[in-house]
């Protein structure tokens, strides 16, 4: 089975492999996706990630040597997974750490240049430093594209977004394996900090190349240690005064397809190896100031106390039973104390609400919620409270005629019919969306586990996965 090892000094012998939790069939040539109704949202992911710093992640280096494709033919799927999984993986932890501009994403994009050469296809790296590699001719218009990032979470697993880019490459393959005849331009792309891990904001390349991040807002975004975008792009060769909106090359591209590892089990309580997604969720990052009085933990009695650090546990578990209420996710991920001391009493606590529901009214009503609960403890403890939204992202509808078109095409010459499933984790197939069709494959994931070394997809599910969207390409791109 493909997996993200768990141990330390890189990958382990097949046998230390975990095995998926539910028994799978061996895999086959071409095993099928079980398509047929299945429900439930996948667990969301972080999309607004804080910024880590330059020294957690690799310094920038020259791309290290790869192991060439096999002679005379390009890699296979196992193959280009054995070359990848090795880069960025933290010996200590076992999950990666692909910052955007460091030395691990070099090598990652060092690897996708080889990949797009061992295929003959032209490969360019465009103004907002997103990787492409084209059959076909770029300019001509309303072509087909598929692929995803290769960037990572700290620590993050080996399929969240690696996946999409591997079984794009596997795609092509099969469809040229197939003697398939490409009627339009096909291209295959990495998106670049797309997990947002380094700068603090998900998705940088295609935000810019959409337009939702301007030059000028990119250019203050800055990492852990102080370092701008700018001068991490300009240290991986890149020239940062390049960046920008890129409506030219959008209009080029007539549909996104993006595969994704699921984030959640609904595929794996349906029994299905692959379906479509539906929407993204709305979702949103709220930021809650309890201010209290500092004080001495050992001399202060407690009814004297003005301590927000109880305001804000009681919120947490308001926030947790508003959430079940309203069949939605909440979730303080993180946390800032002033003066952060042992035996000192708070005099600030900071904490981040990460909120997402499958419709605009449950998101309202959730956080509404908590934030009543929050003032509400507030008032009783003497606690000032100031609550700020500091991102948000409505619903994300992916194009219902293309949607429709990859059920059709994953539908076609059987009786079953395709799992459509909603998500609460953000995409480059969201940020695009609202400019050109987008939609979204997912491949089952048995444990539910994302973001995580943990993070786990059978080998048969991704091989089904990479067969899906084969078919999908075929129908979109091929006469």
């Amino acid at each position: 089975m493909i997996q993200s090892e768990g141990g330390r000094g890189g990958p382990g012998p097949a046998g230390a492999e975990r095995p998926s939790p539910h028994p799978r069939p061996a895999a086959t040539a071409h095993p099928s996706p079980r398509l047929r109704p299945a429900g439930g949202p996948a667990a969301p992911g972080n999309d607004r990630p804080q910024p880590v710093p330059a020294s957690a992640a690799d310094p920038v280096r020259p791309a290290a040597g790869h192991a060439p494709p096999s002679a005379g033919r390009p890699a296979s799927f196992q193959e280009m997974w054995r070359d990848l999984r090795p880069l960025g993986r933290n010996a200590d932890s076992g999950g990666y750490r692909r910052y955007a501009w460091t030395g691990a994403d070099t090598d990652c994009r060092a690897w996708f240049e080889e990949q797009a050469a061992a295929r003959g296809l032209a490969y360019e790296v465009d103004r907002n430093g997103n990787q492409w590699a084209w059959l076909g001719d770029p300019t001509a218009g309303d072509a087909v594209v598929t692929g995803s990032h290769l960037d990572s979470v700290p620590d993050g697993g080996a399929f969240d977004g690696p996946l999409g880019v591997v079984s794009s490459f596997a795609a092509l393959d099969v469809l040229r394996a197939r003697g398939a005849t490409f009627a339009k331009p096909l291209a295959l792309v990495n998106f670049g900090d797309e997990e947002g891990a380094r700068f603090g904001l998900a998705c940088v390349g295609s935000r810019l190349t959409a337009g939702q991040l301007t030059a000028e807002q990119a250019h203050r975004l800055t990492d852990g240690d102080g370092i701008t975008l700018p001068r991490a792009m300009e240290a991986a060769g890149h020239d940062p005064d390049a960046i920008g909106a890129d409506p030219e090359r959008l209009s080029r591209i007539g549909a996104f397809v993006e595969l994704h590892v699921e984030q959640g089990r609904a595929l794996d309580l349906s029994g299905d190896r692959v379906g479509i997604a539906s929407a993204i969720w709305p979702h949103g990052r709220w930021r809650f100031d309890f201010r209290g009085e500092a004080n001495h933990a050992g001399t202060t009695r407690l009814v004297d106390r003005r301590d927000p650090m109880l305001s804000y546990a009681e919120t947490v578990l308001a926030a947790r039973r508003e959430a079940e209420l309203a069949g939605a996710v909440a979730t303080f991920g993180k946390i800032s104390v002033e003066p952060n001391g042992v035996n000192a009493i708070p005099s600030l606590v900071r904490g981040w609400l990460d909120s997402r529901a499958e419709d605009q009214a449950a998101l309202d009503t959730v956080v509404g919620g908590i934030e009543r609960a929050a003032r509400a403890y507030a008032t009783a403890h003497g606690i000032d409270l100031d609550v700020v939204r500091e991102s948000f992202t409505p619903v994300v509808e992916f194009d219902h005629a293309l949607r429709d078109e990859l059920a059709r095409i994953l539908g076609k010459d059987t009786d079953l019919t395709v799992p459509v499933l909603g998500t609460g984790a953000g995409h480059d197939a969201g940020i695009l969306s609202g400019h050109i069709p987008t939609a979204m494959l997912f491949v089952r994931n048995p444990t539910g586990v994302s973001h995580s070394p943990a993070e786990f997809a059978a080998e048969d599910d991704c091989v089904a996965g990479v067969h899906a969207l084969a078919d999908v390409l075929e129908g979109l791109a091929c006469t």
